[in-house]
């Protein structure tokens, strides 16, 4: 694998996938080589790690003794779904980029359509659009047209709708998102922000092959939270249209408090007062939070940490032998929470 640079990368994270793993190779490997098949071009598959505490490291090396194009880049800690694809596009060598999900919902059957299409239209980004989600459910459905048209409508309408980390990416794009400085990178919406021309594949979602899925509520919250302070001001300036629209109400239930007073028409009243002081601390706890997330977001910039540690890249180090990775497999079955753990990190090392 040390050898020419490949034609295609493509950039697999992965994280307690030991279920769909096996079908994902079966899948994504057919694929490939039918598109290289002719052996003047290669590719490779370069799957991040991303710390994973289940018999995925271990699945990933007995696949690298019959996939020569099979790389594994292990990071020390998880860090993150889109941290583990910045990692995977920095250390791509292949003349296209792919970024794929491991769970099967995105085909890897597009991915030459999606590499025939760059190249006829001359592009340097093909997103893959899920044009059909009836396998998701209604809420995904739904909080993703929520997010999608939130995006368009704070960021701008270069962004391609339904279009999430599946994306073909020429060399010249990879080599652009890898300059950025960004630490909590949200590649959804950096690729289209470049405004490098492009097209789309669309296609049906599939349901998940197997395993359980690892974007709960919560980390759905947060990317929608780094997506809108990642790339837009429109929050700083919602504070401020809440300041003036709260100094506006002031201003005029001042002036009614004054009319009423003249007049001798003022009643005591605590609900009145109650919820007025209530609204106003909420709109300032509000805005708080909001200037609270952009404070903590530069913060972070200026410390200058990785957002995610490389423990091993198997295209830097001699393939395990196959009775490594039985002892590796043994060591699972006695101690899976602790000793596998430890016995993948030292194998690491």
């Amino acid at each position: 694998m040390v050898g020419p640079a490949p034609v295609l990368t493509v950039v697999v994270p992965m994280y307690d996938e030991e279920a769909v793993l096996p079908l994902f190779a079966e899948r994504l490997r057919p694929v490939l080589d039918g598109l290289f098949d002719s052996g003047d071009e290669t590719y490779e598959v370069l799957v991040v790690d991303d710390g994973s505490r289940d018999a995925t490291p271990v699945l990933l090396l007995r696949e690298q003794r019959g996939w020569p194009q099979l790389r594994v880049v292990r990071l020390r800690a998880n860090a993150g779904h889109q941290a583990a694809l910045s990692a995977g596009l920095a250390r791509a060598r292949g003349q296209w980029g792919a970024t794929l999900g491991d769970d099967l919902q995105d085909p890897p059957e597009l991915l030459p359509q999606m590499l025939a299409a760059a190249r006829s239209e001359d592009v340097d980004v093909v997103y893959g659009v899920r044009s059909d989600r009836s396998t998701d459910t209604a809420f995904k459905r739904l909080t993703a047209r929520a997010y999608y048209g939130l995006m368009q409508r704070v960021i701008g309408g270069h962004l391609t709708p339904d279009a999430g980390d599946y994306r073909l990416m020429s060399r010249a794009t990879v080599d652009a998102v890898n300059t950025l400085p960004d630490h909590h990178r949200v590649l959804r919406l950096v690729v289209p922000a470049l405004g490098f021309p492009s097209t789309k594949v669309a296609y049906a979602r599939a349901p998940r092959a197997a395993g359980k899925t690892k974007y709960p509520l919560s980390r759905m919250l947060r990317l929608t939270v780094d997506s809108l302070t990642g790339f837009s001001v429109a929050p700083l300036r919602l504070a401020t249209w809440f300041g003036l629209g709260g100094a506006l109400v002031t201003a005029i239930l001042l002036a009614f408090a004054l009319s009423a007073d003249i007049s001798g028409r003022t009643v005591p009243g605590w609900t009145s007062t109650f919820v007025a002081v209530a609204a106003v601390g909420a709109l300032q706890l509000l805005c708080l939070g909001l200037l609270g997330e952009y404070v903590g977001r530069l913060y972070t910039q200026m410390q200058g940490r990785p957002s995610y540690f490389v423990a091993r890249d198997s295209l830097e180090r001699t393939p395990p032998s196959e009775d490594v990775v039985a002892a590796l497999d043994e060591e699972r079955v006695f101690d899976q929470e602790t000793g596998f753990d430890q016995t993948i990190k030292a194998a690491g090392r």
